[in-house]
């Protein structure tokens, strides 16, 4: 004899899985500012991720902030040509003006540029909300 779906059971399901669908990770802000900095001397990247950690903490206009190196994963396809990697978040383009006149910026860039063999820049813009 066949059961009949019990239907307590098959409302709480769908609810279960019904509540799941369409979340999504939070995005991390609109302006990600992703920087990746090839030192002349990659010894000095413990140096440079402390001072980016210390002194990046204290600018108003960043939202979001990571700072590190490259991971070994083991993946041809990841590039790790870097020694240190920075995802800088802001809400607006001005946060991310006023990022790039902000003193604190500037004094990083005056004490590490020097020390420098190669910095790519890139900036993604997510409107979604």
């Amino acid at each position: 004899m066949r059961r009949s779906p019990n239907p307590i059971l098959g409302l709480s399901l769908a609810l279960l899985t019904g509540g799941c669908q369409g979340t999504r990770p939070p995005r991390p802000s609109l302006i990600s500012h992703i920087v990746l900095i090839s030192l002349r001397d990659p010894a000095d990247a413990p140096a440079a991720l402390s001072d980016c950690n210390t002194l990046l903490a204290d600018i108003h206009s960043i939202e979001t902030f990571a700072c590190g190196g490259p991971m070994e994963g083991g993946r041809d396809m990841v590039v790790g040509d870097y020694d240190v990697g920075l995802v800088i978040g802001f809400a607006s383009s001005e946060d991310y003006k006023a990022y790039l006149l902000d003193p604190i910026h500037l004094q990083l860039l005056e004490k590490w540029k020097p020390r420098v063999a190669h910095m790519r820049i890139f900036d993604i813009v997510d409107p979604t909300p």
